[in-house]
């Protein structure tokens, strides 16, 4: 199977899927497959639009109905769930119109969110609007970075996998490193809990 012909076949599930996670860089790379003629941009706008949707709202039906359940099971997510509530205590419309922007609160914001005292119907309002937006403005980003490397490289086909093989490898070095700092700040909340245990006795 060719390049072309995997993009064209699977290029919108993949944004549907990739968006209902986190899915910044797959929609970067959708809009720049649609300037290379492969996807259609309005398409793959409104692909990410739905992903990016359903999995907040998923995400906030999950805090909301199964949150506390949860935190007695991972102690460890409650640091970062109270920082995002006292952040929405005074901010809340602010920060559901935002928080999609901000890498790596993609699960963990509507999950906070779900937990706080913000109505079902403000949340879904205020996240069809987000969703649109940040759809509309990352996939047109991805169109707009191939009009510059169009530009640039003037055949850009002949560098098409390089680049977007690029987007994924910067993407998975961003994932790696949220991943060690998240380790590295649970064995610092571990080691300080034993520390303060360890002085009590």
């Amino acid at each position: 199977m060719s390049f072309q012909s995997l993009i064209m076949d699977y290029g919108y599930l993949a944004v549907i899927v990739g968006t209902f996670l986190e899915g910044e860089t797959i929609l970067v790379v959708a809009g720049f497959a649609a300037f290379e003629g492969y996807l259609n941009l309005r398409l793959v706008i409104l692909c990410a639009f739905i992903g990016s949707l359903f999995g907040d709202q998923l995400y906030f039906f999950i805090g909301r109905y199964k949150g506390r359940t949860l935190l007695e099971k991972y102690p460890g997510w409650l640091p970062r769930v109270n920082r995002f509530r006292a952040l929405m205590d005074r901010h809340n419309t602010w920060f559901i119109l935002v928080f999609r922007f901000l890498y790596g609160l993609r699960t963990v914001a509507p999950f906070a969110i779900g937990l706080s005292n913000v109505p079902t119907r403000k949340f879904v309002l205020l996240n069809v609007a987000s969703a649109a937006i940040w759809a509309l403005t990352l996939g047109v980003l991805g169109y707009f970075f191939g009009q510059v490397m169009e530009a640039v490289l003037h055949d850009i086909k002949k560098y098409e996998l390089i680049i977007m093989g690029g987007f994924f490898l910067v993407a998975g070095l961003f994932v790696i490193i949220r991943r060690i700092r998240q380790r590295r700040a649970v064995m610092r909340r571990k080691s300080s809990g034993a520390t303060a245990a360890g002085s009590r006795d």
